[in-house]
């Protein structure tokens, strides 16, 4: 079953397609990030505010949230642990 994660301000995705989670300070995740947005794969749920975390998902599409990693790790390993209970 399809499971969503709410990655700020409304914003779901699938946690099928999540790759890796990461921080954008980082010159390669810049570069990800300019990419992406040149490339039109950039999907940006930050509703205006500072970009806190970059999700890197199936099939090349980036998306930032305003919420930090350490939150939507906590949030993935949540939506985990109640698939795993269920």
């Amino acid at each position: 079953m399809t499971e969503l994660m709410n990655i700020g301000f409304g914003n779901l995705v699938n946690t099928d397609k999540i790759i890796a989670i990461v921080t954008p300070d980082s010159a390669p995740a810049k570069r990800l990030v300019q990419r992406a947005k040149q490339e039109e794969c950039a999907v940006d749920a930050t509703q205006g505010r500072k970009t806190r975390s970059i999700l890197i998902m199936e099939q090349d599409t980036v998306v930032f949230s305003a919420l930090g990693p350490d939150t939507l790790a906590g949030r993935f390993h949540e939506l985990a642990g109640n698939r795993e209970d269920k």
